[in-house]
């Protein structure tokens, strides 16, 4: 497996959306609710999920005009993120569920005394509650959602906040996402990045990005490391 040199990781740092979670039917429930309640046309799971990625503002701009490109107007959008909030607060963690092997992994990560983080674009509150509802929440010393702070990935800033947190330098820690948005995050940040291929990445080929490698399974990361 192509990757970087796992014998100087000292913590982990994780996606939600798309790497430890497969959530796309909760979001898709949430974004077709609020659509129907605004009278707009529900969308298909599969094109929703090409607009995941980016938070709940630019998800649900992309889900308003139908283009991941999109911008609702002020009126609109407030309106629509509303809607998107009540709804999701009900949907949110009801079918998530771990990827393959998330959870054999996680235990092995925590089995090696390896710190952990969850950092994420989706909001503080929605990404605690569904760490607790899909029982991660254990896992994590470190949670930033994407309100946290003042600036979200693909910036550096949550990354290097998480490595902070942790009691690690950047280039002590692996970042394990699912998109372009991580492996630009992690770059910026001068942190090693590995990729799975089963995330959304907004309907691109994953094997495009820029990363130190594709993992098929947290399994893979595990048995690599000194």
């Amino acid at each position: 497996m192509v990757g970087p040199d796992y014998s100087r990781v000292r913590a982990l740092l994780f996606d939600l959306d798309g790497t430890l979670l497969d959530t796309i039917a909760d979001l898709a429930a949430a974004t077709n609710a609020m659509l129907d309640e605004l009278g707009i046309p529900m969308l298909p799971e599969s094109r929703i999920a090409t607009f995941v990625g980016k938070g709940a503002d630019r998800l649900v701009h992309r889900a308003l005009t139908n283009d991941p490109n999109g911008q609702a107007s002020t009126s609109r959008f407030d309106a629509a993120r509303a809607a998107f909030d009540r709804h999701y607060i009900r949907e949110n963690g009801r079918q998530a569920t771990p990827y393959p092997d998330v959870l054999a992994g996680l235990a092995a990560f925590q089995a090696r005394g390896l710190p952990m983080a969850c950092v994420t674009n989706k909001p503080q509150g929605f990404s605690e509650q569904l760490l607790r509802a899909s029982g991660l929440a254990g896992y994590f010393q470190v949670v930033i959602g994407g309100d946290v702070l003042p600036r979200r990935k693909p910036d550096p800033l949550p990354l290097l906040e998480a490595a902070a947190r942790l009691g690690q330098p950047p280039h002590a820690c692996l970042m394990v996402g699912d998109s372009a948005n991580d492996a630009a995050a992690a770059r910026a940040a001068q942190m090693p990045v590995v990729l799975v291929p089963y995330g959304y990445n907004e309907g691109e080929p994953i094997d495009a990005v820029d990363s130190d490698g594709i993992v098929g399974s947290f399994l893979d990361i595990e048995r690599c490391l000194g």
